[in-house]
């Protein structure tokens, strides 16, 4: 799984399975944010819509758990 994890100017953190790598941000979809879910494609990456959404409420259900 390859995760977003922030945007520095030019440059995506990606976090992987082997840890952290920098990629240009130009292989990236226009629209990615971070906490997305990517995958590895011939021409960069695209977002994995349903990865992310699920990896979302997961993060938003264990927050919820936390604070009740």
């Amino acid at each position: 799984m390859i995760i977003l994890d922030r945007i520095e100017g030019t440059t995506a953190v990606l976090e992987t399975e082997d840890g952290m790598e920098n990629v240009p941000l130009q292989l990236l979809p226009a629209e990615v944010k971070e906490g997305d879910v990517l995958q590895k494609t011939q021409d960069g990456y695209q977002i994995d819509t349903a990865a992310t959404e699920a990896r979302r409420k997961k993060l938003l259900a264990r927050t919820k758990k936390l604070l009740s």
